[in-house]
């Protein structure tokens, strides 16, 4: 690779990885074993890459796509991008992968003996956003929070060393409200993208239009379905909170961090009188705080 080549490459990965600080909740935080923390931040590369390919949110100039051998005339098709990274992830497994990001992925996937299937599971989530865009039941949502988020957390668990089926279960359940409780906050975003995450048996239940969601600020059918889905994805917090006591030490901060950012995101709905439309409710420091505090002590 040239100097060039290199300097733009490792302008993509600071790009990808400077997002982690806009996150409900630190992906990596200072308390954390130093091995741990790279190794999250690997994980964590990978799974914001994925994302943006998928949201079409790549930093400008094809970087990315160069760096994934696909040519300039289909650097904008995303289910081209994401085929190419898919193959270059399993570069990751017995070869040497081209992205940086992936490279730096490749020692976290040998020290925890990591397996392809989570990593594939966030890149179908992406693939199918591409050709999903309304969901009918909440069986459904379910199902692609199956791909879209319950990896992160088994990742975690794994490169950890604390992966066991009930945890697994417990991890499951709180990486599906967290994937709830964002698309509630990003309503408004996802509709600009044409997408939506609320469902459709759901919408109609409460006489919601897809009008309505293009709206300024919510009227009361919005607000009421909003307050339904967030008392749903409150249910999974609690039932996976259980996994915050399971393990110890600085992991148990981590855990308890994770419940807490969807615990305070949900009473920042809540604050706004679920009106999610104006933009994402978000919770201050003070409440993420004290919701971490609780979940620590078993409360709430």
């Amino acid at each position: 690779m040239t100097a060039a080549g290199t300097a733009r490459a490792s302008d993509s990965e600071r790009t990808t990885l400077d997002k982690a600080a806009d996150e409900n909740f630190p992906v990596a935080p200072f308390f954390l074993p130093r091995a741990w923390r790279a190794d999250l931040m690997a994980v964590y590369g990978f799974a914001r890459l994925v994302d943006d390919i998928g949201d079409g949110d790549l930093a400008p100039g094809g970087a990315d796509a160069r760096l994934l051998g696909v040519s300039p005339e289909q650097a904008e098709d995303r289910l081209v991008l994401l085929d190419a990274f898919e193959a270059d992830l399993r570069r990751v497994f017995d070869a040497t992968p081209r992205h940086p990001l992936l490279r730096r992925l490749q020692p976290t996937v040998r020290r925890a003996g990591l397996s392809p299937e989570p990593f594939l599971g966030l890149i179908a989530a992406n693939r199918q956003d591409q050709l999903v865009k309304r969901y009918e039941t909440y069986d459904d949502l379910l199902a692609y929070c199956e791909l879209s988020a319950n990896p992160v957390g088994r990742l975690v668990l794994a490169v950890t060393g604390t992966s066991t089926p009930e945890r697994v279960r417990r991890s499951d359940a709180v990486c599906t409200a967290l994937q709830i409780v964002e698309h509630l906050q990003d309503v408004s975003e996802d509709f600009g993208r044409d997408r939506i995450y609320l469902p459709a048996e759901d919408m109609k239940r409460f006489h919601v239009q897809e009008a309505d969601l293009a709206k300024a600020t919510a009227g009361a059918s919005v607000r009421a379905l909003v307050a339904y889905e967030a008392e749903r994805a409150r249910n999974l917090l609690n039932e996976g909170t259980p996994l915050v006591g399971s393990v110890h030490g600085r992991l148990r901060l981590l855990l308890a961090g994770f419940v807490a950012g969807g615990k305070a995101a949900i009473h920042a709905m809540v604050a706004a009188e679920y009106d999610v439309l104006p933009g994402p409710p978000r919770p201050g420091k003070l409440r993420l705080l004290r919701e971490a505090g609780m979940t620590l002590r078993g409360e709430g």
